[in-house]
């Protein structure tokens, strides 16, 4: 069996170092494809002290809303249409303002005073060069839509937080500050700021200001290049476990699975497990890939690498190092969670958590611990 189990108390945790590390600052909490793959369903109660949750598109927003969620919805890639943006007041959703035509609807269609489709997110783009206005054109948006209302969070996003010493990051810090800093004394000083993302939030403690916005931190992986979840008191809130259907041993000099890529050096004792890519497991995944076996029984796990390629619906641990006496067939092995973490995993799949966690499948079962 393919398990996921999600861990909202984890979610919780992570929510609160967050608070710990920005105590000033409102908390925008990421629950964008399906809340990193962990079920918007399972953790928006994690994050009932949350100021407010992101969603990038409205489907998102509006799942929210029908589970109950009460409080700020901020979609951050805003209104794709004008008949979105129409629906995002009846649903009362704040939007991120990017682009001319979403500044257009805006003015076009001023929401009732008491909206929160009121407090618009203005994006500008200090060197991310995605979405957002440049300097000047973001300085004429806000200066519109205040005139037309509307409350403003200037928004802007990394390029390179995780990297704290990279040359950019002193740069777009310093744009969004002139910035914030002229709209603040040329147009209403209650305007607001919003910089961080995770790892801003770990990385430019100083550059806060009112709004951050964690995503990946939350479900408990490292946003930073220079610390681990470990180092930041964070706990996954993901275990992703199969279990061994079947064991044998290869022969010395006989190879394992589809090109036959791996070859037995000795007499090896292996297990199949009933994972794949299918279930969302990395088909990529290099030589050094390890999963943990669990002995229920003595409650002890072991650590085996993965050899062979990663097929659809199973994969093939080496076993070797297991104690004779330990009752392998139908072991639990868990793929990522707290050992191997979900970071290890993305390191041995040259990728990032982010993947990882948005690509498990609906294959595996889901529970919560």
């Amino acid at each position: 069996m393919r398990t996921l189990t999600i861990k909202p108390k984890a979610i919780t945790h992570n929510l609160n170092q967050v608070k710990k590390m920005a105590p000033q600052a409102k908390v925008l909490a990421m629950v964008k494809s399906n809340a990193y793959g962990h079920g918007v369903a399972a953790v928006l109660p994690a994050l009932q002290q949350a100021d407010g949750i992101g969603v990038a598109t409205f489907i998102e927003a509006l799942e929210a809303r029908q589970l109950g969620w009460k409080k700020t919805i901020g979609l951050v890639e805003g209104a794709f249409t004008a008949d979105e943006w129409q629906q995002a007041i009846e649903q009362d959703i704040s939007c991120v303002i990017h682009h001319e035509p979403q500044l257009e609807w805006a003015l076009d269609n001023i929401p009732p005073a008491n909206s929160a489709t009121r407090v618009v997110w203005l994006k500008y783009n200090t060197g991310m060069n995605r979405l957002g206005f440049n300097a000047e054109s973001v300085m004429t948006a806000a200066k519109r839509l205040h005139e037309a209302g509307y409350q403003l969070i200037l928004a802007t996003h990394f390029a390179n937080a995780d990297n704290r010493t990279h040359p950019l990051n002193s740069k777009q810090i310093q744009r969004f500050t002139n910035v914030l800093k002229a709209l603040r004394e040329t147009i209403s000083a209650n305007i607001k700021g919003s910089l961080c993302n995770s790892a801003g939030i770990v990385n430019f403690s100083e550059h806060h200001h009112e709004w951050v916005r964690p995503g990946i931190i939350l479900y408990g992986s490292s946003p930073v290049i220079d610390k681990s979840a470990h180092e930041l008191d964070l706990q996954p809130a993901m275990n992703f476990s199969a279990q061994i259907i079947a064991l044998q041993t290869v022969s010395a000099n006989d190879a394992i699975g589809y090109g036959s890529r791996w070859v037995a050096q000795q007499d090896t004792k292996t297990a199949l497990v009933s994972v794949g890519y299918g279930d969302g497991y990395p088909r990529v995944v290099n030589g050094d890939a390890y999963v943990s076996v669990i002995d229920s029984t003595n409650n002890r796990s072991y650590l085996c690498t993965v050899i062979g390629r990663v097929a659809m619906d199973m994969i093939v641990i080496d076993v070797s190092a297991v104690p004779e006496d330990v009752a392998l067939l139908d072991s639990q092995v868990m793929l990522w969670g707290d050992a191997p973490h979900i970071d290890e995993v993305a390191v041995h799949a040259d990728t990032i958590s982010y993947e990882l966690l948005c690509r498990v499948t609906m294959r595996p079962k889901r529970i919560q611990a």
